[in-house]
């Protein structure tokens, strides 16, 4: 990837996660993201509405800004490799450390599963 993109991900930067639904629903919200090899990580529960129109619909685009000069961002689009439990509660606890300086994440909730969802690139655009 890009090191300008890999540079704004690994940043204190959000994401802003666009997917669709079965019915053609458009939908976006900020997201707290990571990288891991070539695959972008964004960490959510499941039965959230990103996640579920993601296991439907694996198609996917995240745009990322500078906090400090949101006229420097990238986009990425590509599709979710896979969603996995595995290792979900330790990821939300880093990218915690990550956003807020906390060593956990301090909104879990009994009641929710964490899931991770790697989104493997396709295109990434820098606008000049």
């Amino acid at each position: 990837m890009n090191p300008k993109v890999e540079e704004l991900i690994n940043g204190k930067n959000f994401g802003y996660i666009a997917s669709v639904s079965n019915g053609g629903n458009p939908h976006v919200t900020p997201v707290w993201i990571d990288m891991e090899g070539e695959y972008v990580l964004v960490n959510t529960a499941i039965g959230r509405v990103k996640q579920k129109n993601l296991r439907e619909n694996a198609k996917v685009a995240i745009a990322v800004s500078d906090q400090a000069n949101p006229y420097h961002y990238a986009l990425v689009r590509g599709k979710i490799y896979k969603q996995t439990t595995k290792g979900a509660d330790e990821h939300i606890d880093k990218l915690a450390k990550k956003y807020l300086g906390k060593d956990s994440y301090p909104w879990k909730s009994p009641n929710e599963q964490r899931v991770i969802l790697y989104i493997k690139p396709e295109r990434v655009i820098i606008p000049q």
